[in-house]
């Protein structure tokens, strides 16, 4: 009965996880020597983008297994 939370968790994860891979990708490298050379923007952006995607899964997989029950 109405709609899961994992549905605005999962947009909310994608479309910051988005922001941060685009940032990561064409921003500029002036916090990658406090971070030992490591684009965290990047990789944060990917982890972001992939438990985004991981909460739609998991919605799509919860409302497939409602269909046909009572």
């Amino acid at each position: 009965m109405g709609i899961d939370l994992r549905y605005p968790i999962g947009v909310l994860f994608v479309v910051f996880g988005l922001l941060l891979v685009l940032y990561g990708l064409f921003g500029g490298t002036a916090d990658d020597s406090r971070s030992l050379g490591i684009n965290i923007n990047l990789w944060w952006g990917l982890i972001m983008l992939l438990f985004g995607a991981v909460m739609f899964f998991a919605a799509y997989r919860k409302r497939q297994g409602r269909i046909g029950e009572k």
